[in-house]
């Protein structure tokens, strides 16, 4: 890295311009702009993301703060609190979408490799959605039940990586068992669903793909059975049978059979009964793959805490939904350049090292790798000798 370019210029040297043109281009990001520029609107945000700011004003005054820096971090429009407020307002949030659609393309592609608790040849994704709430009175729009607003952000993470590979940004009385009919299936892929998408219908159409999916059956489903499989109850399973569903409606949105595998968690003694339509691997990884699913819960958790997804820097649709997709890139950038510097360590800590040095000048892998300075024995690094001994 050229030492002359500070850190934060560094990481946003991976957001691939060819690209980002493309995506201004399709939604005229940029018609009758002439000084803020989508760029610097990325920028800016990317920044309050890395830096953990809290506002627009907060933005503006550390931003001004280092004003002859700017032009070296990338930015070349003037930054005020009320251009970014209008440019988030009033800039399509689907520039910042396929964007988004971009940097999972280019990390998937990096991370493709990576393994996760279970050996599988094909492609495991979890999906889920995450619920933010907000103030009803400052974001009508929301409205999703009795004097309570909230959108939600349902995600669908390629497990190899946890890759977020497609997000949709929705309000919170959308039901989650809709997005799968706008969810992108890849043939041969397994899926983990929460219970909450337990729809025959969906599920049939998958199968029809074909994909394979692990979720977990309803206590009130009306099922019978075919035949059974021998399983082995000292790794807690109990049951591993082909089935049938029996009720008119469910039988005939999924006439087919599917496999109902039963365990019993040895170290809380809680029972678990997954639903599948793959009858080619054994019960017990079957299980473990739907253990896997945690990790979208996990992801939801991580970005939420180290990202500024539930603090909103604009009141409108458009504002929140660009700052979700915003965050989410900035996600995917740290991502790629861990991979792509091939860096060790985690998210978390680069995030934390990347919060207090963007404006340093010095090579990006200087500042994460463990200084290996150490003082003189007996010398205080602060303190000067008054007398000779």
């Amino acid at each position: 890295m050229n030492q002359g370019r500070t850190i934060f210029a560094q990481a946003m040297s991976f957001i691939p311009y060819t690209e980002f043109t493309k995506c201004i281009a399709r939604y005229n990001g940029e018609r009758y702009v002439k000084n803020f520029s989508c760029m610097d609107q990325f920028l800016c945000m990317a920044f309050a993301q890395l830096s953990y700011r809290e506002s627009l004003r907060d933005i503006e005054v550390c931003l001004r703060a280092h004003q002859p820096k700017l032009w070296h971090m990338g930015l070349r429009g003037k930054v005020a609190r009320s251009t970014l407020a209008d440019a988030n307002e009033n800039r399509d949030w689907r520039i910042w979408a396929d964007l988004t659609g971009v940097l999972i393309h280019q990390a998937q592609q990096l991370y493709c490799h990576d393994s996760f608790a279970v050996e599988l040849k094909e492609a495991v994704y979890a999906f889920d959605s995450t619920t933010i709430s907000l103030c009803i009175s400052l974001f009508p729009w929301a409205a999703s039940w009795h004097a309570h607003a909230a959108i939600k952000a349902h995600t669908l993470l390629d497990l190899r990586g946890n890759i977020p590979c497609w997000i949709h940004v929705t309000t919170g009385d959308i039901h989650d068992v809709n997005l799968l009919d706008l969810l992108p299936f890849e043939p041969g892929a397994f899926y983990l669903l929460d219970r909450g998408y337990l729809d025959f219908e969906r599920l049939y159409q998958m199968t029809r793909i074909p994909v394979s999916f692990v979720t977990r059956i309803k206590s009130n489903t009306r099922y019978r059975r075919l035949y059974s499989r021998p399983v082995d109850k000292s790794a807690g399973l109990r049951c591993d049978q082909t089935i049938i569903l029996s009720s008119a409606y469910a039988r005939s949105a999924y006439p087919e059979k599917l496999r109902l595998v039963k365990i019993v968690d040895l170290k809380t003694g809680k029972r678990l009964a997954f639903l599948t339509n793959n009858f080619e691997l054994p019960a017990l990884t079957i299980s473990e793959l739907y253990r896997c699913r945690w990790q979208v819960e996990l992801f939801f958790r991580w970005i939420k805490q180290h990202l500024r997804i539930k603090a909103f820097f604009g009141t409108s649709e458009n504002a929140v939904t660009t700052q979700i997709y915003i965050a989410v890139s900035t996600y995917l950038l740290v991502a790629i350049m861990k991979k792509s510097l091939k860096i060790d360590d985690s998210l978390y800590t680069i995030l934390q090292i990347l919060s207090v040095s963007l404006f340093e000048k010095k090579p990006i892998l200087c500042a994460l790798e463990p200084s290996s300075h150490t003082n003189p024995e007996g010398m205080l690094a602060n303190q000067l000798e008054m007398f000779d001994c």
